[in-house]
């Protein structure tokens, strides 16, 4: 009927477009795809629907969990998968998990191009660093179970040769990772993005004995973290590449802590949401000596309008963002 009256059917459409329409759909509705026709078949298995692949809105998918995620090892992702998003404990009732050691250490052997891998509510107690994907070039931790000292390589058999060698850290509600942590990921890896939300545990002191080993970082995100002027001092200090900066949710930060950040020449973008005790005249010093900034984000402090102002006229070249 459809072809009669001229409309065009599913069929019709080029592969292109089709392949769009399964990338929109659910994991499950995916797979079941496959079903429908040779040609849907094809499709399905096409590298394109896995280079990114999203597990963490699935509560509960029959087969049991891990079942899904070895299916999908051996089927579908193997040299195609580029990203990765698993959630841990799926149900809280049942304690299902995704991933196992054996798991990961499959996802290692088997999918060389696997860049970027984010773990939410997942308890890497039973995940041993040192089983992570070597290919592995940024991690990203939401509201996980981290042990002390995980990011330290093992010496056992079990072991892996090359273990990852981050460039992106990315670690959201951690409450457990500490200033030791963030020391032993630094020391081993060449960081260019680090962002740290909520880790109340990560202290000055841990930053400064960091701060030597994080040269290579560009962008930098501390909200919501328990530092104060010091911490920006070894900022400033060390960490000169920063193109971006954000250190917002910090109720210690005062116009002394501000001006250590004057000598970050390559700085393009700084927030400083929330810091209710920087000054106008401090913002306007530090933004008159960072030649490149042309963001600035100041949402959340009460200036008022002569205050907004006087930063508007001196930093003409910024981009400003306020309350």
């Amino acid at each position: 009927m459809a072809a009669a009256l001229g409309r065009p059917s599913l069929d019709a459409l080029p592969d292109s477009l089709l392949l769009e329409i399964l990338s929109q759909l659910p994991l499950r509705e995916r797979l079941r795809g496959a079903r429908v026709c040779r040609r849907w078949r094809r499709l399905v298995q096409d590298k394109v629907l896995w280079r990114h692949v999203d597990l963490t809105p699935y509560e509960v998918l029959p087969p049991p969990p891990p079942m899904i995620l070895w299916h999908l090892l051996r089927h579908h992702l193997r040299n195609n998968v580029r990203t990765l998003k698993v959630r841990g404990t799926l149900c809280s009732s049942r304690k299902q998990e995704f991933l196992s050691p054996a798991l990961l250490q499959a996802l290692g052997k088997q999918c060389p191009g696997l860049q970027r891998l984010c773990l939410v509510c997942a308890d890497l107690r039973r995940l041993p660093y040192d089983f992570m994907p070597s290919s592995l070039m940024t991690l990203e931790l939401s509201r996980c179970e981290i042990p002390g000292m995980w990011f330290r390589r093992a010496t056992g058999p079990d072991s892996t040769s090359a273990p990852p060698q981050l460039k992106h850290l990315f670690v959201y509600e951690v409450p457990s990772f500490s200033d030791w942590h963030l020391l032993d990921v630094s020391s081993q890896t060449r960081l260019q993005t680090l962002t740290l939300c909520g880790t109340y545990r990560v202290t000055d002191a841990g930053l400064q004995r960091a701060a030597p080993h994080l040269e290579a970082l560009e962008h930098l995100t501390l909200r919501q973290c328990i530092l104060t002027d010091f911490a920006t001092h070894f900022i400033g200090h060390y960490m000169k590449r920063l193109r971006t900066l954000e250190f917002s949710d910090a109720p210690s930060l005062t116009d002394a802590g501000l001006a250590c950040l004057a000598p970050l020449k390559y700085l393009e973008t700084l927030c400083l949401a929330s810091c209710a005790k920087v000054s106008c005249d401090a913002i306007v010093t530090v933004g008159q000596a960072l030649p490149q900034l042309r963001n600035l984000n100041l949402s959340g402090i009460s200036f008022d309008d002569q205050a907004i102002r006087k930063i508007q006229a001196n930093l003409p070249n910024c981009c400003f963002s306020a309350p």
